[in-house]
């Protein structure tokens, strides 16, 4: 029998975390729930989980990026903030910081459940490992048998997310990628008009490949059309 994934739910508002527990356990999750920043850093240290829900505005001293920006130091878990404001520097911030995806409130039960199974499918997706076992270009390696990034002989911690971007256009380096078919590739068909996503993770990673990101030598952009990763040298 496959072992059900964990997710642990991180907000101090006690009505939805019941209503998202409930419909978790009744999706076959196993669910823990903590009401502030610091218990759910104790919680993630202490045992395994496969997703974290975290909400931006937390008591205490530790909001949701601090609190996901301190889990970065030690795990790639997945994390999905939620947050009750809208604005677009908050959801930049949050990927800034290691977010894998972003839900305002407030929210349908039945989009964060999409949310969840995405985020968790990007998680455990391997590809053809055997057609592609490495690219290598100048400073950049990516070992995709290890799922392992290295710059200057440094390993880059990546997101989950960040990884499968970097994956797809890795795999099929020197080819100009589409927008739709990235976005479908990783987060699935029913996100493959969100570009912004994309264009979020596309800076994230330039931001910890590249020398300078605002002159990038190994992610390009076609405007309009997609990305592509340099061919291999």
């Amino acid at each position: 029998m496959m072992k059900r994934k964990t997710i642990l739910i991180v907000d101090d508002e006690p009505r939805l975390v019941r209503l998202v527990k409930v419909n978790l356990l009744a999706s076959g999750y196993e669910v823990g729930s903590a009401a502030d920043g610091k218990t759910a850093i104790e919680l993630l240290e202490a045992s395994n989980h496969d997703l974290l829900i975290l909400d931006i505005m937390l008591p205490g001293s530790f909001n949701g990026f601090e609190v996901c920006k301190r889990i970065r130091e030690f795990s790639d878990i997945p994390i999905i903030m939620l947050t009750g404001r809208a604005r677009e520097q908050d959801r930049i911030l949050g990927f800034d910081v290691g977010a894998d995806d972003y839900l305002t409130k407030p929210f349908s039960v039945e989009e964060l459940l999409r949310r969840v199974k995405a985020v968790l499918r990007r998680t455990c997706q391997t590809g053809d490992l055997q057609k592609c076992p490495a690219y290598k270009s100048g400073d950049l390696v990516i070992n995709f048998a290890q799922r392992r990034v290295f710059v200057r002989g440094e390993e880059v911690r990546l997101t989950a997310t960040e990884y499968q971007v970097l994956y797809h256009l890795g795999i099929n380096a020197g080819k100009i990628i589409t927008h739709e078919d990235l976005l479908t590739w990783v987060w699935g068909t029913e996100y493959r008009n969100e570009l912004q996503y994309l264009r979020n993770y596309i800076g994230s990673l330039r931001k910890k490949i590249e020398d300078d990101p605002n002159k990038p030598k190994y992610i390009f952009g076609k405007h309009g059309i997609g990305y592509q990763l340099v061919n291999k040298s």
